[in-house]
């Protein structure tokens, strides 16, 4: 492996310190806080969160059997898709591979810090050629983002092409995995001792049910985290939002789990009425809590769920995705209206 941390992060990030916010200064508890100009009056709120996340980090650490110093906690997964941008890449110099079809954020963020993105084109079973990707990089690319269950296609990618890029590649191979808990197959993070390039990303927007408190996960070796930790905001995440994940995590394990199943069930339930539809051409392989179907007219089809109050998101513009809807799996009440209204709309 050609990968030596310090040689792709930016200068300015190597040389900088980072802000020493007021709970920086010591450990422990205390019993009067004077140092951070806050409101004294106790309502709950009036003192800053955690900087650092302590409690929450210990929970999840345990749960993903890493250790605390190998987890990032974010506002949202975009907070880390942004400080990788920041970490590693100089502006207007840099560059980074993403695959296509997939999360449009990996671009909006190169955009914003000002990054050269190049394209790896799946293949037609949205499959990774490890050639062609290995055929984009030179020694200014410093990051391979793979999302894997991948959006909007729903497909794992393949885990030996993914270590091998691994072991092939000089920077940063992030393996995003914001839909695991749906798929049958294992998380990245079974192979972060072993692989100092990796990054897992992961999120408690999906799976958990929290879309509303945005809380995302970065998981790396301690020297990749201590980077993240060094360029942070002090109180990135709030403390609502550590106090709603800490009671998830305790006491909402087994609701969640149950969420889980339903959901996985409804998908392949959702998938066979679907693929009974005369007007769907094709319902694609899925790992995540979303079916890519690829169906007659899906512009208009859209169009006209729109109508009757039913938002799928429309992927015909996208490349390899012509003509195809892709749709979150709802209650199946939800589902079974779909189904029927899309009945409706094409049997006119």
């Amino acid at each position: 492996m050609n990968f030596i941390l310090n040689n792709i992060v930016c200068t300015n990030i190597l040389e900088m310190s980072p802000y020493s916010c007021a709970r920086d200064e010591f450990e422990g508890e205390a019993s009067i806080y004077l140092d951070a100009n806050e409101n004294p009056f106790d309502n709950g709120l009036n003192r800053y969160p955690d900087p650092h996340q302590k409690d929450l980090k210990e929970i999840i650490s345990q749960k993903k059997a890493i250790g605390s110093d190998q987890l990032f906690l974010g506002n949202g997964s975009d907070e880390a898709i942004d400080l990788l941008f920041r970490i590693f890449c100089n502006s207007g110099k840099d560059n980074y591979i993403s695959i296509t079809p997939t999360y449009g954020m990996y671009e909006v963020c190169g955009r914003i810090n000002n990054i050269e993105r190049r394209e790896a084109l799946l293949d037609d079973a949205f499959q990774l050629d490890v050639e062609k990707i290995i055929a984009l990089w030179d020694q200014q690319t410093k990051l391979i983002f793979l999302c894997s269950p991948n959006n909007p296609t729903g497909n794992m990618l393949s885990k030996e092409a993914i270590l091998s890029l691994c072991e092939s590649f000089h920077g940063i191979v992030v393996v995003d995995e914001a839909y695991i808990d749906f798929s049958s197959e294992p998380s990245f993070t079974n192979y972060l001792d072993q692989t100092p390039n990796l990054v897992v990303l992961q999120t408690f927007s999906k799976a958990w049910g929290l879309a509303g408190i945005r809380l995302g996960m970065a998981m790396a070796q301690k020297e990749v985290i201590d980077l993240f930790n060094k360029v942070k905001y002090p109180y990135n995440v709030n403390q609502l939002t550590q106090q709603k994940a800490l009671d998830y995590l305790v006491n909402k394990q087994e609701k969640v789990d149950q969420e889980i199943k339903n959901i996985i069930a409804e998908r392949e339930l959702l998938k066979r009425e679907l693929n009974e539809l005369s007007t769907v051409e094709k319902v694609y392989p899925s790992e995540a809590n979303f079916l890519l179907i690829k169906i007659s007219n899906a512009t208009g089809i859209y169009q006209a769920l729109l109508q009757k109050g039913i938002v799928t998101r429309n992927r015909s513009k996208v490349v390899l995705c012509d003509e195809c809807l892709r749709i979150t799996i709802g209650t199946p009440d939800e589902n079974r209206v779909l189904v029927e209204q899309i009945k409706a709309i094409t049997e006119k």
